[in-house]
Parts: structure tokens; sequence; C-alpha cells
């Protein structure tokens, strides 16, 4: 089968189109995709950087951590599916590729309103942000939430779960265009990032000096002073990206006056458990929002696979508005 196959770590010369060994056949709870579209994440940019290694059993040198495909064969104990379904999911590594192999429990369906590039720019931002939002921080209607990185993937499946649950989304980007776009996903107020503490000061205007009760953070170390300062009391504050670094100091005294809650997160690293659980509750609660179109993909470009090093030219410039895809012809 063709893959996307990263030869050399460093730049995106180090990207090309491959033969490599054909995905396993089905058998017993597992399923065979063919995938059509995949999307791409700044995950992918840090495999191919060789900062980021793909888990245990998953190909180091195929990226895609989301696909969207029908299914091709099942194994003789598959119930849920059969050949033919669309379905979309996320993988360990491996899904910029022609076919891949998952557990059933990986799957859910795709909407019939979905095309394919809409359906791979779902799986992981909208899963990430519904675990991070309601499993984690358990955000309840009528709460606020200050979303870092509002025009990202996440940042934009964040926005529009957080309206549909009845709460109220706050969001901050680095540039002021990303934040006038987001406002029609149901953005409230936004800020532009000029430094780590403008977003705080802001809060306190916007909440009477109350503060947020979730923050979604997707930036990382930069901001960890403001998002203490911006939690409300009894406050979540969860970490899903570390983009301006992993590694910050902090003050103690004020998590424990505001008894506040701190979690990190990640779906590529968790067990086949936790992640059928994951995608159990994204069909349950996210798949009906998409189907109605009370929630919907936000495709920044699409790519086909011939292209993918100008794919992730377009991630790693930071213009992108939402998620990139690559069609797997």
């Amino acid at each position: 089968m063709k893959a996307v196959a990263i030869t050399s770590f460093g730049g995106v010369e180090g990207l090309e189109i491959r033969e490599v060994a054909d995905a396993p056949r089905a058998t017993v709870d597992r399923v065979r995709v063919r995938v059509r579209a995949a999307g791409l994440n700044r995950a992918d940019i840090l495999q191919r950087l060789g900062r980021y290694p793909a888990p245990p059993g998953y190909p180091q040198d195929i990226p895609g951590i989301e696909f969207a495909g029908e299914v091709e064969e099942v194994g003789d104990e598959v119930r849920r599916w059969k050949a033919g379904d669309r379905v979309f999911g996320i993988i360990g590594g491996g899904g910029q590729a022609q076919y891949v192999t998952v557990h059933e429990s990986s799957l859910a369906p795709i909407p019939l309103s979905l095309d394919w590039a809409e359906a791979a720019a779902v799986p992981e931002v909208f899963m990430t942000a519904h675990d991070a939002l309601f499993t984690q921080c358990r955000l309840q209607m009528g709460e606020r939430v200050l979303i870092h990185a509002a025009g990202s993937g996440v940042g934009t499946a964040a926005i529009q779960l957080v309206r549909a649950a009845g709460a109220i989304a706050y969001g901050t980007s680095r540039t002021a265009d990303k934040l006038e776009k987001a406002k029609e996903f149901g953005l409230t107020e936004s800020v532009v990032a000029t430094d780590p503490m403008s977003f705080a000061q802001a809060i306190k205007v916007w909440t009477n000096d109350s503060g947020v009760d979730v923050v979604l953070d997707l930036v990382g170390a930069a901001y960890l002073k403001g998002n203490l300062e911006a939690l409300a009391t009894r406050g979540r504050l969860i970490f899903v990206g570390t983009t301006s670094g992993s590694k910050a100091e902090i003050d103690y005294s004020i998590t424990m006056s505001k008894r506040l809650r701190i979690m990190g997160t990640s779906l590529r690293t968790r067990s086949l458990e936790e992640k059928a659980t994951a995608t159990r509750l994204f069909t349950q609660h996210v798949v009906p929002l998409l189907a109605s179109g009370a929630v919907r993909p936000v495709i920044d470009k699409v790519f086909p696979m011939a292209d993918v090093r100008a794919a992730h030219l377009r991630i790693e410039s930071n213009e992108s508005f939402g998620k990139v895809v690559v069609m797997i012809e």
C-alpha cells in the first residue's frame, strides 16, 4: 500500500510517498479500513522532527493519528461494523496510509452529512476537546471556559462544544484575525495574547473579578501564571499542548488558596481500553451534534497526499485556522 513515510528526521524533505508493507488482515475483533482522508496534527510535525515517537506497536515512520474511511474487512468476532460502513477514529500512528487495521472499539460512525475531508477533520480535535472539557473537567451548563489557541483545530472544536453545552467560551490567540473568525463558532469574548498576563487581566474585566471555571490550555508553560490568575475558586486547568514549552514555575499559594485542580491529558498514549471509552463517549455525545449540524468541523485547507510537504509547511506557518487535511488517494 502507499503511505506518507518519514525517511529522515528534520525538515519536510524527509517526507515521501512510498510503497510500504500492507496493513494486516482483519481477524478476531479487528477491522481493516480503507482510509480516504487523514487529519494532519502538531503530533505529526513533532514525529517528523524526531521529537514525538509513536507508541509501541505503531509504525515509527508513518505519521497520522486520525483517519476517515470505509470498512473493507471485519474479523469473525466483530459485531459493530460491516464492509462498506463509513467510519472515523484515532490511532497511535500510521493513519496516513491507504489502509489501517484497528480494534472495533476504536471506530465511530461518520454522519451522512460529512464528506471524507470533513470527517477526517473531526476525530482528534473533537475527541480531545470533549474528553478534556467534559470527562476530565466535568464542565457544567453556565460555566465559563477560557480556550487558548482558539483558532486551532482543538480550539474551534472546543468553542462549539462549550456553546452546545450552554457554557460560555472566552478565547485567546496571537492574531486578531483568528479571533474574529472564531466568533462565528460561539466565542463570546477574546483577547490577543500579547503577553502571558494580558488574558488574565481581560478575564477579570469580563467576569467582574470572578474568574473562569475551566482553562483549556493548548499553549503550555508561558501561560501558566496567567492561567492561575484567571481561574475562579475551585477552577480546573487542563494541559493539552506545549507549544510554548513544558516547564514552568508554579505558585503553590494561589493554587492552594483557590483550591484549584490541575490536570494533563493525551489521547495518543492511552491504553486501548481508555481510548475505547473516549471513542464511546464521543459517539454518544458528539456524533449526534455533528449529524444535526449543531457543531461542525472547521477546515483550513485540504491537500492531496502527494503535497504532504506543503501541508506540513501550512501548519508550521501558524497561519492555519482550523484543520489541515490530507486526502489519501
